[in-house]
């Protein structure tokens, strides 16, 4: 080394060295939201994305059988949102498979349809029920876009000690920022109140004041303004279901025999609903050798 050049500052190299280190372990960047993009996403709440779906896995409006009064309350409660009026979060509660997340995404889709040329499309993205943590994440990414955006969680309920629906609730109705004016929940689930029956009877019987014991849990669910109940449906609902299917896809098959066999499925699986008789419908197009399309 000449007197002319000075040693390196070693306090200097090993800042450089944290620094790069932290840069390396950073989380990445999160991506601004491109609603442009398509339709529906899936949030992805690992690195905060939201993930375009080119297709929807959804049925048509039309074939959803034997839940009129529903669809009808949950088609103007959109309808409104999309045009900028106010509307609720939803809801959707009841029986299994009898149509909940199916009627979401149909509704959606069908709204789309009916909205004004110049309008902006309505956005339609789900939020998994382990992401729940995440939503105010979500809401901050969706609060000053120009685009109307249904976020959308199946199957969502609460057990034994989780504390994330206080991220929904304060979501729905609290916070000092609340919901975003561009955005509504829908949520679909077995149960009414969000909580298993055997969970609520213990907080009743174990506290000092029951009441009080179980009122912020309870009270999840009155952050919706829409509750939508589903029911088991009659066997003239499950064959109305069945025919509207193999109208729809071209099955040809005797009316008396698609009706006998319809009955057999349902006996064999011992329930009636949508999804009963969307199994049977894919199970009878297979040995007729039809595919289902449209």
């Amino acid at each position: 080394m000449t007197t002319t050049e000075t040693a390196p500052d070693p306090t200097l190299a090993t800042l450089l060295r944290i620094a790069d280190a932290l840069e390396r372990i950073a989380p990445p960047r999160r991506k601004d939201a491109d609603l442009k993009a398509a339709d529906a996403f899936v949030w992805q709440a690992v690195g905060s994305e939201l993930v375009p779906v080119p297709k929807v896995n959804r049925v048509a409006l039309s074939l959803l059988r034997g839940v009129d009064r529903v669809r009808d309350t949950l088609g103007e409660n959109t309808e409104r949102f999309a045009k900028g009026l106010p509307a609720n979060n939803v809801l959707l509660w009841g029986a299994r498979g009898m149509g909940k997340s199916s009627l979401v995404k149909a509704v959606h889709a069908d709204t789309n349809l009916c909205l004004a040329k110049d309008a902006l499309p309505l956005k339609l993205i789900e939020i998994h029920r382990e992401d729940i943590e995440s939503l105010p994440a979500l809401m901050s990414l969706l609060r000053n876009d120009p685009h109307r955006a249904i976020v959308f969680c199946d199957d969502l309920s609460f057990d034994g000690d989780d504390t994330s629906y206080k991220s929904l609730k304060a979501v729905l109705d609290g916070g000092v920022e609340g919901r975003p004016d561009n955005v509504v929940f829908y949520a679909t689930s077995n149960r009414r109140h969000l909580l298993p029956r055997d969970m609520m009877d213990n907080e009743r019987s174990t506290s000092i004041n029951p009441g009080e014991a179980i009122e912020e849990k309870v009270s999840l669910s009155d952050r919706f303004g829409l509750w939508l109940g589903f029911h088991k449906c009659s066997q003239d609902e499950y064959l109305e279901m069945i025919n509207g299917y193999a109208g729809h896809f071209g099955l040809d098959v005797a009316p008396e025999e698609l009706r006998r066999d319809a009955l057999e499925w349902s006996t064999t699986r011992g329930s009636r609903s949508g999804r009963t008789a969307w199994q049977y419908i894919q199970d009878l197009a297979g040995r007729l050798g039809k595919k289902l399309e449209g």
